[in-house]
């Protein structure tokens, strides 16, 4: 053999060699298809959650921002009104604008998609508290969406009598490089 051919056979099979090794510990690391954590660890996991955060893309530069921490407990699988936890959720434009934190009070999700809803237990938003409103997430990595039950009314003030676990369709995309949602299907035993 000559000895650039030579030079060019040791330099590919380096290559292919660093680049297997570097596949194979991202599959080893947990790379590669989906799998809970739970799951892959036969470790009891919780029913549902939803977890994360992000803001929502607007053209005109609102600063609309999602937070996300419900879970619905393993024992719980059966009733989606068991969930617990918190969500938080603000828009501001040109410095005006409020913010509400609400307690879980229902969570369902199946796939990638899901729906919370909670009663807004503080806000700077007058008559806001108190009111129960609905949010819905659709996980898709890169690019997430979120939708809100007060879409078609105008003001998480304008929910009235809303019933838990309800909420619009994720119309609204999050802004690049800030989706940060986790589903956890809920699983429930029928």
């Amino acid at each position: 053999m000559k000895r650039r051919t030579k030079i060019a056979a040791v330099t590919l099979s380096a290559a292919l060699l660093i680049t297997a090794g570097t596949a194979g510990a991202a599959l080893a690391s947990g790379g590669g298809a989906y799998r809970p954590r739970a799951e892959a660890h036969h470790v009891r996991r919780e029913a549902a959650a939803l977890t994360g955060g992000a803001k929502l893309h607007r053209s005109a530069g609102d600063d609309i921002t999602f937070r996300f921490h419900a879970h619905p407990a393993a024992k719980d699988t059966t009733d989606p009104r068991k969930a617990t936890g918190t969500f938080e959720f603000s828009h501001y434009l040109y410095g005006r604008g409020a913010w509400a934190k609400a307690r879980v009070d229902c969570m369902v999700t199946g796939g990638t998609v899901a729906v919370v809803s909670g009663v807004i237990t503080a806000s700077d938003l007058p008559g806001a508290k108190g009111k129960r409103v609905g949010v819905t997430v659709d996980d898709l990595g890169r690019h997430d969406r979120l939708g809100y039950g007060w879409a078609g009314v105008g003001s998480p003030t304008d929910t009235k009598d809303l019933p838990p676990c309800v909420a619009s369709a994720p119309f609204e995309k999050v802004k690049k490089g800030t989706g940060g949602f986790t589903v956890l299907p809920w699983r429930p035993k029928l």
